[in-house]
C-alpha cells in the first residue's frame, strides 16, 4: 500500500517505449533510464515496452491495443517513434515527445498523406501536451500539422553523464577525423568527396553501404569502421579522434556535436535542420551541400590552433544546457501541468 507520504508527493508516470533493436548509438532507452533516475524522488514511474517492433501494420496495431489496455490513469509518456500509441488513451493524460519528422520527408504522395495523418497528425490529437527535442523539431510538427504552438513545449536531450573531457594533443600532422553514422542523412559521401588529397584518418562509426565503401576507395581515403559498439567504445572514439565532423543534411537534433563538446574536441557541422540550435556557438558551420566548403572548413580547424581552442571553450559553455539534471526537472514541470497538479 502507497504510503501517504508518497501519495501527495509522487507521480505516477507510464513510459511507452519501442522495442530496441540492435546496434543503434543513438538511445531513446538512455534517455528516459537517467530521466527516471534523476526524477526518483518525484515521480513513480512504470516502464512498458512494445511487444512487436515496429514492422508493417498488423505489428502497430497490436502495439496500440496493447498500450491502450496498459495505460495509466496518472500520465501515459509515449517517448518518441511510436508517437501512435496513444490513439486509444484517455487524451487529457498523455504526453507525446517527438524526436523529428523524418518519418514524412522521406514518403511522397498519398503515402505521404496517410503516414502523416497516423504518426503526426492523429496522435498529437490524442495527446494534452507533445515535447519536441529542438525548436528546428518544433517548427517541423507545426510545418506538417495544425497543432497549436502552445501546446508544444521543447525540451533537449540530455548528454551522457559518461562522456567527460579528455585531454589530447591535436594531430596537425594526420589528424583523425570522427564520423558518426552512416545512413544517407549523414552526408558521409560528400565528406569523402571534401577530404580528397587531406593527410587524415576518417574513423566511421556505422555500417558502411557498398556506395560509401566504394567511394573511400575512389577518394582513396584512409580510414577505419566500426559499428554495433559499446557506449564505453563509442566514448573512446571520442577520445581518440582530433576533431568531430557531423554534417548531416537533416537531424531532430544532432547529439554527437554535444558529446564531442563534452569530451573537449572542435566540431564543424551543418548550418541547417537543428544542429546550429544544438551547436550554439561552439561548432564551425558550413553548407552541407557545398563539398568544397567542408573540405575548407576542415583544412581551417586543422590548420588554425586558435580557432580549435575557440571552438572548444565555447563548446563548453554549450553543454551546460545539456545537463541531466536540468532538462529532468523540465519533464517533471510538463507532469504536473498534465496533472493540473502544483506539488
Amino acid at each position: 500500500m502507497r504510503s501517504s507520504t508518497t501519495a501527495k508527493t509522487s507521480l505516477r508516470v507510464n513510459y511507452f517505449q519501442r522495442r530496441p533493436r540492435k546496434g543503434f548509438n543513438f538511445s531513446l532507452e538512455f534517455i528516459y533510464d537517467d530521466l527516471r533516475r534523476r526524477l526518483q524522488k518525484s515521480i513513480e514511474p512504470t516502464v512498458f515496452i512494445s511487444s512487436c517492433y515496429n514492422n508493417g501494420y498488423l505489428s502497430k496495431i497490436f502495439n496500440i491495443l496493447e498500450a491502450g489496455l496498459k495505460q495509466g490513469n496518472d500520465i501515459n509518456h509515449i517517448t518518441g517513434e511510436l508517437h501512435f500509441l496513444n490513439i486509444l488513451m484517455n487524451r487529457k493524460k498523455v504526453v507525446l515527445t517527438i524526436l523529428d519528422c523524418g518519418m514524412i520527408k522521406r514518403k511522397k504522395g498519398l503515402e505521404k498523406i496517410i503516414v502523416n495523418w497516423f504518426y503526426l497528425s492523429l496522435p498529437i490529437s490524442r495527446a494534452r501536451i507533445i515535447t519536441a527535442i529542438s525548436e528546428e523539431t518544433k517548427k517541423e510538427i507545426l510545418h506538417y500539422s495544425k497543432c497549436d504552438s502552445d501546446k508544444i513545449k521543447v525540451i533537449p536531450v540530455p548528454v551522457s553523464s559518461i562522456f567527460q573531457p579528455f585531454a589530447k594533443d591535436f594531430n596537425q600532422i594526420k589528424p583523425v577525423i570522427l564520423q558518426v553514422g552512416t545512413t544517407p542523412n549523414k552526408n558521409l559521401l560528400r565528406l569523402i568527396q571534401a577530404l580528397e588529397g587531406l593527410e587524415c584518418h576518417l574513423s566511421i562509426v556505422g555500417k558502411l553501404s557498398v556506395e560509401q565503401l566504394e567511394a573511400l576507395d575512389t577518394y582513396k581515403i584512409e580510414f577505419s569502421n566500426e559499428f554495433n559498439i559499446t557506449d564505453e567504445r563509442l566514448l573512446e572514439k571520442y577520445q581518440e579522434c582530433d576533431l568531430l565532423s557531423f554534417i548531416s543534411t537533416f537531424e531532430g537534433f544532432g547529439m554527437p556535436i554535444v558529446e564531442a563538446q563534452m569530451v573537449e574536441r572542435p566540431v564543424i557541422t551543418a548550418n541547417t535542420s537543428s544542429m546550429p540550435e544544438v551547436a550554439g556557438r561552439g561548432a564551425y558551420l558550413v553548407d552541407p551541400f557545398n563539398v568544397m566548403e567542408i573540405r575548407s572548413g576542415i583544412r581551417e580547424i586543422i590548420q588554425n590552433k586558435e580557432l580549435r581552442s575557440d571552438l572548444i571553450e565555447l563548446g563548453k559553455v554549450n553543454r551546460k544546457r545539456f545537463d541531466g539534471d536540468l532538462i529532468a526537472k523540465m519533464y517533471l514541470e510538463v507532469y504536473k501541468e498534465c496533472m493540473g497538479k502544483n506539488l
